[in-house]
């Protein structure tokens, strides 16, 4: 950065990429500003210079750039070494710090994370550093080869074990018929990892995968009309191997989306369709449950509104993979083979291409998708135009859309949760909550202090 760019980001003001020290003696919030610029997208740090832009200027000694970088270097983990200079401005001497984004995060100040906000840096929650270390490790800790914390083999179904075999020889003509044992066949499928079940063997063969990984869930929620602040008409949580929750889901889509009767071209008679491809959909869900970030404590959900249907799983795509070059890099590769094995997916990396082509021959637009950096979401929208639901007396403040939302990602809100993400008072948390109850928005479940509200 040279002189004109110097005093032009000081006139600008503070920002998430600038932040402006008045002297050395501030040493520990530089370092925390340090973390916090690594942690996001870089940026620079001017110190010599007040909060208002005026020039302080500094005394500058021989030593002074290496004892604060000294300082830089011996203070953080994973080490950062930003570039440091001394600039001029008008006769007073700055010191700049260029901070580069990490590419190992987080990295800390002092024992701590930290992050920018805005003008301000902030220590990152504990939530936050979890994942931070998560996706810093995620290339070689894969969650589906784990051993599954508090799992013993006696936690495998020998029963659903056999069904596997079964399906497996149906589907890619392998013989069910195995001549070694069934522990030394888990092994060998890679779910099976010194005598305990590794998450995808519990995830696939276990007896109460949930029981382990409760964010293993498949929620569903059928909408009556186009907005999660309209009334439910039903739910189910699905529970149990991914493939029970697959035949659990589509059961359930059958029943909660429309049958079309329309006349064909060759003859007078109706033939009866569903308003979206199920093919479609279970491919979708299948999607959704095998390559999710199991490491989100977040579930699957489907949406089903008047005008379209929505599947948001945690996580993303992997680098380099797109909705438009779909390439196959399975996030959990174990779960991802035992499943192709019993033939619920044919073709690695065809699956966006076959969506895209069925509802094309079913006559409804092309799936998209909403990417965000802690979840996916698939959209598929109905070729019917007619809502079923016109919006009367279910008007929400915005602190109600707020805790709708919060449903819709966590599945559940508490009267605490609602006076936090809020700021009001238990008196107000609980007269909201009560009227989304009475308009049969939420479902009031538990008792006392154990009360907390779902989707109807």
């Amino acid at each position: 950065m040279d002189e004109k760019e110097l005093i032009k980001s000081i006139e600008g003001g503070e920002s998430d990429k600038l932040e402006l020290k008045p002297s050395l003696s501030q040493i520990n919030e530089i370092v925390e500003a340090v973390s916090g610029m690594a942690n996001a997208r870089g940026g620079h740090i001017i110190i010599g210079v007040a909060k208002s832009g005026r020039i302080t200027g500094l005394e500058i000694g021989k030593d002074t750039v290496e004892r604060l970088s000294n300082k830089i270097v011996n203070s953080t983990e994973p080490k950062a070494y930003p570039k440091i200079s001394v600039e001029n401005i008008d006769g007073k001497y700055v010191i700049a710090v260029e901070v580069k984004e990490a590419i190992d995060k987080p990295v800390l100040a002092c024992g701590r994370a930290f992050k920018r906000v805005g003008k301000s840096t902030v220590r990152v929650s504990r939530d936050e550093y979890e994942r931070m270390v998560v996706e810093r490790y995620r290339d070689k800790v894969k969650f589906d080869e784990q051993i599954c914390k508090d799992a013993s083999y006696d936690d495998i179904d020998t029963r659903k074990v056999k069904w596997y075999l079964e399906q497996r020889e149906n589907a890619r003509k392998v013989s069910k018929k195995v001549k070694i044992r069934t522990k030394n066949l888990l092994n060998n499928l890679k779910v099976l990892k010194d005598g305990k079940p590794t998450n995808s063997g519990i995830l696939f063969f276990g007896k109460s995968p949930q029981k382990f990984l409760p964010n293993a869930k498949l929620r569903i929620v059928k909408f009556k009309g186009t907005r999660v602040t309209h009334p439910t008409l039903d739910t189910l949580n699905c529970e149990g191997t991914v493939w029970e929750m697959i035949g659990q889901a589509e059961d359930f889509i059958r029943k909660n989306i429309r049958l079309l009767g329309i006349r064909t071209e060759k003859s007078f008679r109706r033939e009866d369709k569903f308003e979206y491809p199920i093919k479609a959909l279970r491919e979708a869900i299948i999607n959704a449950l095998i390559h999710r970030d199991y490491f989100e404590t977040g579930d699957v959900r489907v949406f089903i509104f008047d005008n379209m249907l929505e599947i948001i799983n945690p996580g993303t795509f992997p680098k380099g993979v797109t909705p438009r070059n779909p390439k196959h890099r399975p996030v959990n590769e174990v779960l991802c083979n035992l499943v192709y094995d019993i033939g619920f997916i044919e073709k690695y990396g065809s699956g966006i291409y076959m969506m895209r082509e069925l509802s094309r021959k079913w006559g409804n637009k092309e799936p998209y998708y909403s990417i965000h950096p802690v979840e996916t979401k698939i959209i598929f929208e109905s070729s019917v135009k007619e809502p079923t639901f016109v919006e009367i007396d279910v008007e929400l403040n915005s602190r109600q859309e707020k805790a709708v939302e919060y449903v819709k990602k966590k599945g559940r809100i508490t009267n605490k949760i609602y006076r936090e993400i809020n700021s009001v008072s238990n008196r107000i948390a609980f007269e909201e909550l009560s009227q989304m109850a009475e308009k049969k928005i939420l479902g009031k479940k538990g008792k006392g202090r154990s009360v907390y509200y779902v989707f109807r």
